[in-house]
């Protein structure tokens, strides 16, 4: 298996694939040249329109540059009875976006987490789906209330493909607040704290590749650990795992 871990792989908001730190060329590499059997794995499982409309964009998107598809399906609520079939005949794993507890219990009623074991395919994870490939996801409040609940699991088991707790969107989110706090100021860094976390903060742009027990991050990205946030690469590096 190799899984590609994004903020997005898109241009902003135009579904255009974004080929910045080279990961048009590397996504192209690892899938090969053959028709795809392509799995988009919805966030929001019981909303068939935009489940519909997320697959349909990212469909067209990698068909614009130039990727082939034997065949693309969607699982959400009305597929979820066949996703062991599914997932046999997939080589090309999508995991949008979107609400990530929401995506993160609709992965467990699907038994990913045993069923990604046996996966030898390559794994798309887009900003939520990135997010809860990690071993204990990191689902920071980002809906009106989350913040103020004390109820609210700001950590949740996932897919266990890494140990990297991924923040994405960081150019849009840095002066983002829920519930009238600071999303990374007020929430992230101060949870950083809470098991000894390591949050890894991606822009738009940034990727990780895990690949053969190595994972290295393309572009730029930030580090929150003990309450604290810094810089640690730039657009255009790559650094492999792990680092002090």
């Amino acid at each position: 298996m190799k899984y590609f871990l994004t903020s997005s792989p898109s241009v902003a908001m135009d579904g255009a694939i974004n080929p910045a730190n080279g990961f048009l060329d590397r996504l192209r590499h690892a899938l090969g040249q053959h028709p795809l059997h392509a799995l988009f794995v919805t966030t929001y499982p019981d909303d068939v329109p935009w489940s519909e409309h997320c697959s349909v964009c990212m469909c067209q998107a990698f068909e614009e540059v130039g990727f082939q598809f034997a065949s693309y399906e969607l699982l959400d609520r009305r597929t979820a009875p066949r996703v062991e079939e599914l997932m046999r005949r997939c080589d090309f794993l999508i995991l949008g976006g979107g609400h990530v507890p929401s995506q993160n219990a609709f992965l467990h009623d699907l038994d990913m987490p045993r069923l990604i074991k046996r996966f030898n395919g390559v794994v798309l994870g887009i900003s939520a789906g990135s997010m809860n490939c990690a071993r204990i996801v990191y689902a920071q409040p980002e809906e009106p209330g989350e913040a103020l609940d004390a109820n609210y699991a700001r950590f949740l088991p996932g897919l266990g493909l890494t140990e990297v707790q991924i923040l994405p969107h960081y150019h849009l989110c840095k002066e983002m607040q829920v519930d009238g706090f600071k999303v990374y100021d007020d929430i992230a860094m101060p949870d950083s704290r809470l098991r000894q976390s390591r949050f890894y903060v991606f822009p738009d742009g940034t990727y990780l590749l895990g690949e053969g027990g190595t994972e290295t991050i393309y572009g730029e990205f930030l580090l929150i650990e003990n309450g604290v946030m810094r810089r640690v690469a730039g657009d255009g590096q790559h650094m492999q795992l792990p680092f002090v």
